[in-house]
This record gives structure tokens, C-alpha cells and sequence, in this order.
């Protein structure tokens, strides 16, 4: 279990700081993650992986030379925001296009897509390729719906080192995509991983038990069974990659393939070596030529005691890109000349000192001189702060209401954190009360704010959304943050809105959750709940009630049908490759909506 944090809900923070601070050689922070330190003086595509923290090294510790260009970072097991995954691609862009590259999560989709919009539409051209090489977590038919874990590595490398040589981004891409379709994965866990200031770890193993087909965020495996020797696992993940060779490899036989043994963040080296005694013997059996093995940790679950092997199966352009140099704080291969920070000319440097490779140094403050995009180390979102536009009385009074519940909704969600977290690792990755936790906060604090300087109540929600969406991240964030936004779109500041506005709002809100997270009633999501309870609200507002009672009825409409949800089999997100364990717990994602309903109800009462 995690034993060295200060604040839970900090951790990813100063983890995230400390890590810049210890690897400035190679990176330097920017908002939303790191960069490399240093950037070309030619345009090259820019290649920016990311997804939540606790995977050390990935992805900060895989940016430097050879590997990616920038990380996005998100807090512990919840995707980044699309406001970081914007910021950290806006730094790493040098003139010659983005691509995007992360493991097939929901709420990393929803982020990194709305980041890509946003760059295209400022004119920086953006392409994303999706890390599916979990074969556990979906059939051979549904690759598309498979989760990424360790093959991240290989697709991640692949991609950067054909930046490295020059190619456009849409062969940038065709690379990675490539890498992606040869790549499988499969792993197992012998415990499960304990989050900073939680009491037990996401899910738990029977003594002398293992779960099998495990996924990196503490999602329990699709099955368990006996632990076996090092040799049986060998031939067990061996085996279950053998049985599915990528199309068109042809005979496995004189195949070339890149193998990663990756230990999950409590396996000790010695023992993956063990294993890998026995991978080897059987990949040289099965006559599968193996291209410079990589054995340790790369894409890890925090604490948990887990091994996974990745096969990528390599042609002639995979296999040069894979044996490619590379030099970054967790992850290097090969001869490297780059100089970095401090050490003055290296093999490959001129006599007189100058940069080798064509870099340019970035200096601790973030000034160099102009890139391809203008000054290269600056914030592209630095201002001295938005203005806030005029508002009416009557919307000032309205935002200061909003205020209220958003302080009602915060105090909510910090009383059931833990519950909402209990709730959710039954068959995801229990990070939902972190999320809602930095969610609601943000969007309170944001609300008050802009409060203080007058604004309106549009404005008042429009802080408040973008806040949510960037501080809690995750698939939970991201549809928060678009439901709040699609609120504000239906207010002004020039009146305060009528009970019926309201109603509007939020039915807005479903849609925009909707259409965002493309879940329906019965996916055993938030939806399950927001439908039934935006219906309900407009019936009571259109019978004529008050506000303060019309929702009080939606309510308790919201509350029954989240307590429905228990009955449900999941369909959509890191549930769906565990449905049958959920059963008989309901949604945390409708639990949520019912408590922040609730709470909405008690700050109306309180403010009337």
C-alpha cells in the first residue's frame, strides 16, 4: 500500500512536480504535464502521449529523445483534461502537426478528442492513434473496443522514431497504427493496488489465487485461478499470445518479434527475470525470432504485484524503429548523441560546443527563441485573466445561487468520497470520489471567483464547467464539465433564468452527456439516472410547481433509478470487461448524480 503522501488529493500534483524536479535533463513542466527539454530547430511531428498518473514511467518518464515529445498527465488513474492534453501539445508542436497516442480508455478519448478539435481549429494539424493491445478485455472482432496497457511502449516508440526520421505526420501515424495492429498484450495480478489514503486496494485476490487478464488501472481480472510457478505462467502468457497472431504475419515459425515482460509495479526484477527464463525458451521453440527483449517496468499500476508480456511482431520497418536510439528518464536503447543540460559536447557534438542534432536548449525559465510556432517556451494560454462580462442584477443574483449549490454539491461529494470509490472498484478502477472530489472543488472555487467580480450566472457556470472538465479529468470530468457548459449555454447574464429555463438546462445537459459519452439507458451509467431525472424535472415545472419542489420530485425520481442501476450489466467503460461483478452494486456514475441532485435540492431550500 501507499505509505509516503502528504494530501491524497494532491498526490498526483507533487508527484508530477517532484518528477520534473529530479529529470530536468530531459523534460521540463509545462501546464498539463512535461515536454522535452529541448525541441529541434527544424519542424518534426510532434508526438504526445498520456492518460492518468500511477502508470510510472509511463508517460512522463517516457519523453525525451527517441520516445515521445510531451505527456499529458492526469491525476491517479483518471485521464488528463482536454485542457491539458491542449497544453502540453501546443508546447510540443514544432510547425509539423501533433499526433496523439494513448491506451483506448473512455475518458482519454473524450479528453484527447476535444484537445485535437481544438488544435485543428487554431490550424496546428492533429491526428490520433488509439493503444488496443489488451486481448483480454475484448474478442479478436472487437480490437477496436480493447484497452491499451504495456503495448503503449512499443506504438509510443514506433511513432517518435519515425518522427525522428522525418516523416510526415500522416506516416507518423500509418507507423503507430501499424505498431499497434502487430502489437498484443496479456497479463495477471496476485494483488490489487492501493490508492494514496485509501484503506484497502481496488480489489483483492484469495490467498494462493491470481486474477487473470487484469487491466492497469486496478480493474480486477476476468477470472482467477491458482497462482502457478514461474515456469506455468511463462507458458500461460505465452500460450494465450501464440493463439493470436496479428493477420498477415503468416507462419509464426522465422516470425521476428519485440517482447516486453513488464512487471506492474510490485514484482521484483529478480522474478521477472525467472519468467522470462521461460519466455524465451518457448518463443525460441516456437522458432519466433525475439528482437532485443525489454524485461522491468514501463506501464505500471501503482502497487500492484502483476506481470503482463506484450509481443509486437515485427517487419523490417517496426524492427528498425524498435532497435532505434532512444534516451528518456525510465527508457533508453542504443547510442544516443544528444547533449543535454550540463554535460557539455557528447559523442556526436562539434569541437566548438554547439548543439548536436539540430536542438535547441530550452532554459529552466521556458525562453528560447522563436519555433516554428512562435515563442517556443511559452504559455500559449497565458493572460493576465479573462475579462468578465457585465451582468444584470437579477444575473448576479442567480450566479451567487449558483455559488451556493456548487458549495452544496462540494460539501456532498467530500462526505461520500470514499463510498463513490468503494462503489466504482468493484468493477473499474476506483478513482470516481477523487474525480468528483477535484471536479466539484474546482468548479466551486472557479464559481466563487468569478462571483466575487460580478459576473452573471452564465458566466458564473461557464467558469465553473471548464473548471471541472480540466481539474478532475477522467471520462466523469469530461462529462461534467460538457454538462455544466451546456447549462451555461441555455443562461445569460442579462436575467436569471425561470424554473422552465432551468428545465431546459438541464435537459441540454443529458444531451450533451449523451451525445459526448454515447451511453444510453441500460448501459448501467450516469445516464441511467440524468434521463429519468431531466424528464422528471420538466413534467413537475410543466405541471406548474415551483422550482425548489419540481426538483425535489426529480429527485427522488434520480435516487430510485441510480439504486436501479445495481440491476444493470455495464456496457460501456472500464466496467464492461467485468459486467458480471458488478452486479448487484449500483453505478457509481448514477450515485453521483443522484447525490449532487440532492444536494442541489438542500441549497435551493437553504437559499429561498
Amino acid at each position: 500500500m501507499t505509505r509516503l503522501y502528504n494530501d491524497p488529493s494532491a498526490f498526483a500534483d507533487e508527484m508530477i512536480e517532484g518528477f520534473a524536479a529530479a529529470s530536468g535533463r530531459w523534460v521540463r513542466p509545462v501546464a498539463g504535464g512535461v515536454v522535452r527539454r529541448r525541441r529541434p530547430r527544424t519542424a518534426t511531428v510532434a508526438v504526445v502521449v498520456g492518460g492518468g498518473s500511477g502508470h510510472y514511467p509511463a508517460f512522463g518518464g517516457l519523453v525525451g529523445p527517441g520516445l515521445a515529445h510531451g505527456a499529458a498527465m492526469g491525476n491517479l488513474f483518471a485521464s488528463p483534461s482536454a485542457q491539458q492534453v491542449y497544453s502540453v501539445a501546443k508546447q510540443a508542436n514544432t510547425g509539423a502537426g501533433v499526433l496523439l497516442t494513448y491506451g483506448n480508455y473512455a475518458g482519454d478519448v473524450l479528453h484527447f478528442d476535444q484537445a485535437q478539435e481544438r488544435l485543428i481549429a487554431e490550424g496546428i494539424p492533429c491526428r490520433t492513434v488509439l493503444v488496443t493491445d489488451d486481448i483480454s478485455s475484448a474478442t479478436a472482432d472487437q480490437r477496436d473496443q480493447r484497452r491499451g496497457i504495456a503495448g503503449d511502449l512499443v506504438v509510443f516508440k514506433a511513432a517518435a522514431a519515425a518522427a525522428e526520421a522525418g516523416y510526415s505526420l500522416d506516416e507518423v501515424a500509418r507507423v503507430a497504427g501499424h505498431a499497434n495492429h502487430q502489437t498484443r498484450s496479456f497479463g495477471v495480478a496476485f494483488t490489487g493496488c492501493t490508492l494514496p489514503g485509501a484503506d484497502t486496494p481496488l480489489f483483492t485476490v484469495p490467498e494462493g489465487r491470481m486474477a487473470v487478464g487484469m487491466g492497469i488501472h486496478g480493474e480486477p481480472g476476468i477470472n482467477e485461478q491458482d497462482v502457478p510457478t514461474a515456469d506455468q505462467l511463462a507458458e500461460l502468457l505465452v500460450t494465450a499470445l501464440l493463439d493470436e497472431v496479428p493477420d498477415g504475419v503468416g507462419e509464426i515459425a522465422g516470425s521476428r518479434v519485440a517482447v516486453i515482460l513488464n512487471g506492474l509495479g510490485s514484482v521484483k526484477y529478480e522474478e521477472l527475470f525467472v519468467v522470462y527464463r521461460r519466455v524465451a525458451q518457448l518463443l525460441t521453440a516456437a522458432g519466433v525470432d525475439v528482437v532485443e527483449p525489454d524485461v522491468g517496468e514501463f506501464v505500471t499500476s501503482f502497487d500492484m504485484a502483476g506481470v503482463s508480456l506484450t509481443l509486437t511482431w515485427l517487419d523490417d520497418e517496426l524492427e528498425r524503429f524498435w532497435r532505434a536510439p532512444a534516451d528518456t528518464p525510465a527508457y533508453r536503447k542504443g547510442p544516443i548523441g544528444y547533449a543535454h543540460p550540463g554535460d557539455g559536447p557528447t559523442a556526436g557534438a562539434a569541437a566548438t560546443g554547439e548543439e548536436p542534432d539540430g536542438l535547441v536548449e530550452v532554459d529552466p525559465d521556458g525562453a528560447i527563441g522563436e519555433g516554428p510556432d512562435g515563442p517556443a517556451g511559452t504559455d500559449p494560454d497565458a493572460a493576465a485573466g479573462p475579462v468578465i462580462p457585465a451582468a444584470t442584477a437579477d444575473s448576479q443574483r442567480a450566479g451567487q445561487l449558483v455559488c451556493a449549490v456548487l458549495r452544496a454539491v462540494r460539501t456532498t461529494i467530500d462526505r461520500h468520497a470514499d463510498e463513490l470509490g468503494r462503489i466504482d472498484a468493484v468493477a473499474g478502477d476506483g478513482d470516481h470520489g477523487i474525480g468528483m472530489q477535484r471536479g466539484a472543488g474546482a468548479a466551486s472555487l472557479a464559481a466563487e471567483e468569478a462571483g466575487e467580480q460580478g459576473a452573471g450566472v452564465r458566466t458564473v457556470l461557464t467558469r465553473a464547467a471548464d473548471a471541472w472538465a480540466d481539474r478532475a479529468g477522467g471520462t466523469s470530468g469530461a462529462l461534467w464539465g460538457a454538462a455544466l457548459r451546456a447549462m451555461a449555454e441555455t443562461f445569460n447574464d442579462a436575467s436569471a433564468p425561470s424554473g422552465t429555463d432551468v428545465a431546459t438546462a438541464v435537459q441540454q445537459a443529458a444531451q450533451a452527456i449523451v451525445r459526448y459519452g454515447k451511453a444510453e439507458l441500460g448501459d448501467k451509467t450516469m445516464v441511467d439516472a440524468l434521463l429519468p431525472f431531466s424528464t422528471a424535472l420538466r413534467h413537475a415545472v410543466d405541471d406548474g410547481l415551483p422550482l425548489g419542489d419540481a426538483w425535489q420530485r426529480a429527485t427522488a425520481v434520480a435516487q430510485a433509478a441510480a439504486d436501479d442501476t445495481a440491476s444493470l450489466l455495464p456496457r460501456k467503460g472500464r466496467a464492461r470487461p467485468h459486467a458480471e461483478k458488478s452486479l448487484g452494486t449500483p453505478d457509481a456514475g448514477a450515485v453521483s448524480l443522484a447525490l449532487v441532485v440532492a444536494a442541489v435540492h438542500t441549497a435551493l431550500v437553504d437559499q429561498a
